[in-house]
């Protein structure tokens, strides 16, 4: 067997062939190596007549993922990313450092309750990832390993669980696995009596849920193509048989199932972005038809829940943010829908969660979310109290029906995340544990706040805001900013001690709750997406110049963030404003807008159509081409940039970062630094591993250290 060449030996061989390969070469100071250049794309032009327009993409082979040239000038990029980053190696490791020691390495979960089993899950120092335990009928039972995730991922650079469903008795276990980051999951069973495996598997699964005779398994699957979640299987195990019992052939519609809570009734549900369909079947009689709770319209959104003889919808029929109503499941149409909470305007219902007495209602007021619940017994309302002006709350795992207690999670910018018990008779909290944060942290030397930035309309755009009670606010500190606004997905100031090793340095770090989110409801969402998308960037930019002018920081100290949809926004607003942006971290985005949004057979894309617009429409494709980041690169100075892409990523595909990338070293009038980094070994969430998604964020971090001035 060949001895394999040193790691730096193999990165500066790989660097010289790959960098050759793609033209680059280095600079040459007084006969050593300095400052590498970067590889420059192969330029290869496809032209695509629509509209009346031509698009011009030189760089549309980069989707070629099995092309060996493709793959060399990703590496090429990374070895330049790896070089231009060297003289922050000892940044970056002392940054993963303390990471790690922010992490209570061994730690267990606060167990949760399912069946007549406690399901907790377990770390070990050194561990990338967690172990799957339970014990049954009392904690104080012996622990049986469910999963041990860490050997089910021997040998693969990427692993992760999604479903995980126990049957009723407990005996079984269905539970999916991807090995690659591209979310295509494999379904298995596992006997947890014998720990041996059943010898079904299913590709390509969704999401799964058991029969109440603990041998019928139903599951959802995705096209092998578009990933549009769009069948509907139902498994008994030892059959050879499996039965399609329900297709959605529309392609704005993915599908998704479940159980309900009391276990009566196995749901399935249609769901586009802006419509929804749901049909039923009782969980003890799985070979029954399914049956239709009211059939899709436009713009009708609702999901379903069930207890006793009555289906408890949330529909925004009437109501813009959503109201309560009930249906008998004899006749659950339309025409018997009778209203129990009303609509309220100014908040929005997000979930509703039933339990035998109970009824807990998720919301979202003036940007915050709120738990509040209603005692069927005695028609009462109350609502779960916080104790800070900024944090996020929400349930957690709630698998019992027949119980008066519900769990929420509870976290500040400030508080680490939290486990409560909420008794919803008496209204009294208890928490159960508050992780740990080791290396001294002290909550008291930190500072949250919320401020309005004030958008070109007059809209007031919520801010969530901490740094360190040390900073200086005089416009000499580090700012961060981060941003999404899409999907009507809200983002939460929650807590993650790897900020703290940027507050600590005097970072502040900001979110923008941006039009297009759903923080304050669905006229929020609404007012940032489609034709008035471009809202989102303003607001972004609204946002910053806010935080320039009220000296949280200045220009040439402010960095922003944002990942896929959030990846957009980074690419539409430092085309718009490069010169208010000292540097940019854009992971896995959303840059090519059209070229991606035309391509039908893509993942995602007709289903987005009701997001972005379809760019086939005239009237689309122009607004589109406002704002899409890959169509309006320009001569001109920009920020630096760090741009993060998977190369298995089925969300957003490697070769839109590396084609933004690509047009920018032609364009752009400036020599700050542009840096492309290619994880080649996961998808759109990054590394599995928590010990490698750290080395990651270390990168992430020293990068943005160094563009503020404070690198060490």
């Amino acid at each position: 067997m060949k001895k394999r060449k040193p790691a730096r030996a193999r990165l500066l061989f790989v660097l010289s062939i790959v960098l050759a390969l793609n033209g680059a070469v280095f600079a040459q100071s007084n006969g050593d190596a300095s400052t590498p250049k970067p590889p420059m794309t192969e330029k290869k032009t496809k032209t695509t007549k629509i509209h009346n327009d031509t698009m011009i993409d030189d760089y549309f082979w980069l989707r070629e993922k099995t092309n060996p040239k493709v793959i060399a000038h990703l590496e090429a990029e990374n070895a330049y990313a790896d070089a231009m980053m060297k003289p922050t190696a000892a940044l970056q490791d002392k940054l993963y450092k303390e990471m790690v020691g922010h992490i209570k390495e061994t730690d267990t979960s606060v167990p949760y309750r399912w069946g007549n089993y406690f399901y907790y899950t377990r770390t070990e120092q050194g561990k990338q990832y967690p172990i799957y335990c339970r014990k049954q009928g009392s904690l104080e039972a012996k622990e049986e390993v469910v999963l041990d995730q860490n050997e089910l991922a021997v040998g693969f650079k990427f692993f992760s669980i999604a479903a995980f469903v126990p049957s009723d008795d407990g005996n079984l276990l269905a539970y999916s696995t991807d090995n690659t980051g591209y979310r295509q999951y494999k379904l298995q069973i596992k006997d947890l009596r014998t720990g041996q495996l059943l010898p079904e598997t299913f590709e390509r699964v969704g999401n799964v849920a058991w029969a109440t005779d603990n041998k019928t398994v139903f599951f959802t699957t995705e096209d092998a193509v578009t990933k549009r979640s769009d069948k509907f299987f139902r498994h008994t195990l030892g059959s050879d048989k499996t039965d399609l019992i329900y297709e959605d052939k529309d392609e704005l519609f993915d599908i998704t199932a479940g159980r309900s809570r009391d276990k009566a009734i196995i749901f399935l549900g249609s769901e586009s972005k802006t419509s929804t369909e749901w049909r039923y079947l009782p969980a003890d009689a799985p070979t029954a038809e399914l049956k239709i709770i009211s059939p899709r319209e436009p713009d009708h959104e609702y999901n379903v829940d069930h207890r006793g003889d009555l289906f408890y919808i949330r529909t925004n029929k009437g109501a813009k943010n959503f109201r309560v109503v009930t249906a008998p499941v004899s006749n659950p149409s339309q025409a018997n829908w009778k209203e129990l909470i009303a609509h309220r305007p100014e908040v929005k219902i997000e979930d509703v969660d039933l339990f035998a007495n109970h009824l807990v209602l998720s919301e979202w007021e003036h940007g915050l979310q709120k738990i509040e619940i209603l005692n069927f017994q005695t028609n009462k309302r109350l609502r779960v109290e916080f104790p800070e002006p900024v944090y996020s709350a929400s349930l957690a795992q709630n698998r019992e029906f027949a119980t008066g207690v519900v769990r929420y999670n509870y976290q500040s910018l400030v508080t680490p995340s939290s486990v409560f018990d909420y008794d919803m008779n008496t209204g009294k909290a208890t928490r159960l544990k508050e992780t740990e944060v080791p290396g001294g942290f002290n909550k008291n030397n930190y500072k949250s706040e919320r401020l309005f930035a004030i958008a070109s309309d007059g809209t007031r755009i919520p801010l969530s805001v901490v740094y360190h009670k040390g900073t200086k606010l005089d416009g000499s500190a580090p700012l961060l900013l981060y941003g999404y606004g899409s999907y009507g997905v809200s983002i939460p100031p929650s807590f993650n001690s790897n900020r703290l090793s940027l507050l600590d340095r005097g970072v502040v770090y900001v979110i923008a709750h941006i039009r297009g989110g759903g923080e304050l409801g669905e006229e929020w969402r609404d007012a940032g997406r489609m034709m008035k998308k471009m809202n989102t960037f303003t607001d972004f930019i609204a946002s910053a110049d806010y935080l320039v002018k009220n000296k949280y920081t200045s220009s040439d100290r402010l960095v922003i963030q944002g990942g896929s949809a959030g990846g957009l926004l980074m690419g539409a607003v430092v085309n718009m404003r490069p010169d208010l942006f000292k540097a940019v971290v854009a992971q896995v985005p959303f840059v090519d807008v059209l070229n991606t949004m035309l391509d039908a057979s893509l993942p995602l894309t007709t289903s987005e159509y009701i997001e972005w617009g379809n760019p086939n429409e005239k009237a689309a494709y122009d607004y589109m081409k406002q704002y899409s980041p890959y169509d309006n690169v320009g001569r001109k100075n920009y920020p630096s940039m760090l741009v993060k892409v998977s190369l298995n990523d089925s969300q957003v595909p490697y070769w839109e970062g590396a084609k933004l990338v690509a047009r920018l070293r032609t364009m752009k009038t400036d020599t700050n630094p542009l840096l492309l980094k290619v994880n080649m070994g996961a998808g759109h969430g990054g590394s599995s591993g928590r010990y490698d998604y750290l080395h990651e964020v270390s990168f992430d971090y020293a990068y943005m250290l160094w563009q503020m001035g404070l690198a060490e």
